[in-house]
């Protein structure tokens, strides 16, 4: 994926005998959305755009304003290689209005609002996220399941690791379109997997991260197996994370590096992991957006329940990996794969700024396992905790201003409006956990 323009693109097509151009687009889940063309309609695209229904997609516009435009970013072009019989070719899309304005329910323009008001403080938000996910068996009619194919634990190999050529072939797949891929194995439990692509601007990041998951269920369905990014499929194993390494750059250089402090961090980047730290429960929502979510963020599996930061240790919500420099970066434990990473990157940004404008200042390290301290100890040393449930994250949100409108109004209320669906879906309905225990009981 390359910096190109509308004219290379047009060239691009020619030269390469494309056929077809998925126009592609996220709502407000995440999801993502596609438009098929054919290379004949697609300079009329670039010019004027794509009209589409915008009332059919989740969180958009309701059926009596529905007409949008989809206008292709012509730097996200890229082949999708996994097709033999056609050439086929994607750009990633903004969504306007009919009158021209960018349409404020997209998440990819929440980000850009985001990105302005950084580079307005003169920085570059930079942004290299780990997937997790994993894979399982599909039955006979093709549907998923939960049982692995292996038994393999943390960088374990093959024959062990049965995943590895599924694995092999979505890093191939993804170098193909223009991934720098750093890191590629086995995770912790069975079947889980990680792989790593290299920290860019978030907008791409954000872009690559959406093209990161159609590449591996894509290939995963080639194998015979089912891919998924829900954050805990299985309840005694750990669950699937989405670490962001996060760093701001200004002027060419690292602004979270300060070799004369004591641990190598500018002040700059203490205060923004002072915001990220300041409204953690007001983004949960947005960065863990499933009931599900809430499943992985318990003590006992490698995610973070308690805000708090560490040099070391991987059990707060911060972590500070070693590497100083260029490379020096925050990671933030709690996102899951399952977030829009348009929005949940937005909210991110939007409260680490905010911990610079105000000087936020973070409470002290800890090098202490946190999931071992007693409920006096986490008192004391000024530690809260993460919200347990996806109600819980509902409410912070609405509680935290600076969140709801980084999002806006639009986007906060279509998606409170769907998350509290979803809750009371999952309160009322009765779940095999309830039958096993109670109804013999009772």
């Amino acid at each position: 994926m390359g910096g190109y323009g509308s004219d290379d693109i047009l060239r691009l097509v020619g030269d390469m005998k494309i056929e077809f151009m998925r126009l592609q687009f996220v709502d407000i889940f995440g999801t993502m959305k596609n438009v098929a063309i054919t290379a004949g309609e697609l300079e009329k695209v670039l010019n004027d755009g794509l009209m589409f229904d915008g009332s059919s997609i989740e969180g958009f516009v309701r059926i009596e304003e529905s007409d949008m435009y989809l206008l292709p970013d012509p730097s996200t072009f890229t082949v999708l290689p996994w097709f033999s019989e056609h050439r086929i070719a994607r750009m990633i899309c903004d969504v306007y209005r009919p009158d021209g304005s960018p349409f404020e329910g997209d998440p990819r323009r929440v980000l850009r609002r985001a990105l302005s008001q950084a580079e307005e403080m003169g920085y570059e938000f930079q942004v290299g996220p780990e997937c997790e996910f994993f894979l399982f068996l599909s039955d006979e009619a093709g549907m998923p399941t939960t049982v692995t194919h292996d038994r393999a634990g943390f960088f374990d190999l093959a024959p062990i690791d049965n995943g590895e050529l599924a694995r092999i072939e979505m890093v191939k797949t993804l170098t193909e379109m223009g991934f720098k891929v750093e890191a590629a194995h086995h995770e912790n439990s069975p079947g889980q997997h990680e792989i790593d692509f290299k920290y860019d601007n978030a907008l791409r990041s954000a872009d690559n991260i959406v093209t990161f998951k159609l590449v591996v269920k894509t290939i995963a369905k080639k194998f015979g197996l089912h891919a998924t990014f829900m954050p805990k499929p299985l309840s005694d194993e750990n669950g699937n994370g989405m670490h962001c390494n996060m760093s701001l750059f200004a002027g060419g250089k690292n602004a979270f590096y300060d070799p004369a402090d004591a641990n190598g961090l500018s002040r700059e980047a203490y205060w923004f992991m002072g915001g990220l730290m300041k409204h953690a429960r007001g983004y949960s929502a947005v960065t863990n957006p499933l009931v599900n979510s809430y499943k992985r963020l318990v003590p006992g599996y490698e995610a973070p329940v308690y805000i708090a930061w560490s040099m070391a240790n991987r059990s707060p919500l911060v972590r500070v990996p070693v590497a100083r420099g260029v490379s020096t970066r925050l990671e933030l434990r709690q996102p899951d794969p399952s977030c829009n990473p348009y929005l949940a990157l937005s909210a991110m940004l939007a409260c680490g700024l905010d911990g610079i404008k105000n000087k936020t200042r973070p409470p002290g390290a800890v090098g202490d396992n946190i999931y071992k301290m007693t409920d006096e100890g986490l008192l004391a040393a000024g530690i809260g905790k993460l919200p347990t449930d996806l109600r819980e994250a509902l409410t912070a949100l609405t509680m935290d201003d600076l969140v709801t409108g980084t999002l806006g109004p639009h986007v906060t209320g279509a998606f409170l409006r769907a998350k509290e669906i979803e809750w009371m879906e999952y309160s009322k309905s009765v779940h095999n956990w309830e039958t096993d225990r109670y109804l013999k009981m009772y």
